[in-house]
């Protein structure tokens, strides 16, 4: 009998078997359900018309409310949504919600956070839920959010799922899966200096499809993916979801330990790693000595293309956020090619959570913290022209009109953001180019798509940003 693989390793111990196999069906026991303020009201309205006005969800200690999608607009609509959750949370009495205090029921834009560190909001769910002890390796996560599977980097089974589905757990606990095949991605060498985590996603999605892995697991292994950061790590399984996948993991190693064991608001957990003999649905190999910085053209993940290739198009817009690029390394990656240069299109800042922001204002170019004399990340990208915006979803899934960054003309923008469909920034006939943050911010500089070897010799170091 062949051996299993961490994925259903995950699901046959939440479903009391003692092994599972790819197609089989099985009732699992949820650990943590996340919703947000764009799905979190729907999933609230059913859930009350199918267990009732009064009933009470499952566990109120495992379920983690976020809002963090349409926050910074004066949609009246937007600031209904984030009522409907302060409601909901007051009712059943929920222990994890990240308010944005400054969101009112009343007209106008609101006035964001001053300080990141006085703020009970959070930012991004998919970067906030690690920062918060949400996140663990072994266990199961549903969150009304096709990102969600961010959090497979930790080596847990973490999945997108709908209201209704959603509604389901938030009054069982449970959920019905079938087991995912597995699809094995192998990186091999050290990441070299110009690329990061999106170059290889880029590559995988350009391979296979944007529908080549779809309803299975996508597993990044080797020694490639063992020298990336945690951070980098969360931007392949991040990307999952675009090529269908079911979730996306990573082995766990001490990086993921240290992390968890530093951030974790439950004491205890499980690795689970896959068996030598474990089955997989295929398997595909990249040496990342020979790769190139990528990007994916309009108007699909899967449209791959070198930087290099792309030179000659000609820029409008540059952004630097979200749950795939706003990360602390991310926002260092693109500070450093940044430093002592002025970008030529404008350049939106989004930081992925508010503890980013704040690491924004506190570490140096190197990762640790600056001193006196030193320029904080942040300040090196503002003195270079970029417009740094409060933390959040921003413009990378379009919002209102009054979004921060968002596309409201067909312009051509380069971004570290997720998607690039017609429409998903913001106007339908803006082309949007999916990149690293190192080939966004070297493409700020000229103005158009522009390879980051231009700009990078050395290894950037990120320092203790992001490690625990």
């Amino acid at each position: 009998m062949p051996g299993m693989t961490m994925t259903e390793k995950i699901l046959a111990k939440h479903s009391g078997r003692a092994r599972v196999s790819p197609g089989d069906n099985v009732w699992v026991d949820v650990d943590v359900l996340m919703t947000h303020d764009v799905c979190g009201p729907g999933t609230i309205g059913i859930f009350k018309e199918k267990f009732g006005q009064s009933a009470k969800v499952w566990d109120k200690e495992r379920v983690v409310i976020i809002p963090d999608h349409y926050i910074f607009t004066a949609d009246e609509k937007c600031h209904r949504n984030v009522q409907i959750l302060r409601d909901f949370v007051r009712e059943q009495g929920l222990k994890y919600y990240y308010d944005p205090e400054f969101v009112k029921n009343e007209p106008g834009m609101p006035n964001p956070y001053r300080d990141p560190t006085k703020t009970s909001y959070k930012g991004v769910c998919h970067k906030a839920l690690p920062e918060e002890g949400h996140v663990r390796p072994g266990e199961i996560l549903l969150g009304t959010d096709s990102h969600t599977c961010t959090a497979g980097a930790f080596g847990q089974f973490a999945t997108g799922v709908g209201n209704t589905d959603a509604a389901f757990t938030l009054g069982t606990g449970k959920t019905w899966l079938k087991v995912p095949a597995t699809m094995k991605f192998v990186f091999h060498g050290e990441i070299p200096p110009y690329l990061t985590a999106k170059d290889l996603i880029l590559a995988v999605i350009g391979e296979i499809g944007v529908d080549g892995a779809t309803y299975r697991t996508m597993y990044f292994a080797g020694e490639g993916i063992a020298s990336l950061t945690l951070e980098d790590r969360m931007t392949l399984t991040n990307m999952a979801i675009e090529a269908g996948g079911k979730n996306g993991v990573c082995d766990v190693d001490e990086k993921t330990l240290k992390y968890v064991r530093h951030r974790s608001n439950r004491p205890n957990w499980e690795v689970f790693k896959d068996d030598p003999d474990a089955q997989y649905h295929s398997v595909y190999e990249w040496d990342l000595a020979t790769m190139e910085p990528m990007v994916a053209k309009p108007h699909s993940p899967d449209n791959k293309d070198t930087a290099y290739n792309c030179r000659h198009v000609k820029l409008d817009r540059a952004y630097i956020g979200s749950c795939t690029g706003g990360k602390i390394t991310d926002m260092i990656f693109a500070a450093n090619i940044l430093l002592g240069r002025q970008v030529k299109i404008p350049t939106y800042v989004v930081p992925g959570s508010t503890e980013v922001h704040r690491d924004m204002k506190t570490l140096n170019l190197r990762g640790v913290p600056k001193d006196k004399n030193e320029k904080s990340i942040e300040e090196v990208l503002a003195d270079a022209g970029c417009i740094i915006g409060p933390s959040g979803c921003g413009a990378c899934l379009g919002g209102p009109p009054d979004t921060f960054g968002r596309l409201n003309e067909p312009l051509n923008c380069i971004s570290t953001t997720n998607r690039n469909f017609p429409g998903r920034m913001g106007h339908k006939q803006a082309g949007v180019y999916l990149a690293s943050p190192l080939t966004v911010a070297a493409s700020a500089i000229t103005g158009y798509v522009t390879d980051p070897r231009d700009f990078v010799q050395a290894r950037i170091e990120t320092g203790v940003a992001g490690v625990v």
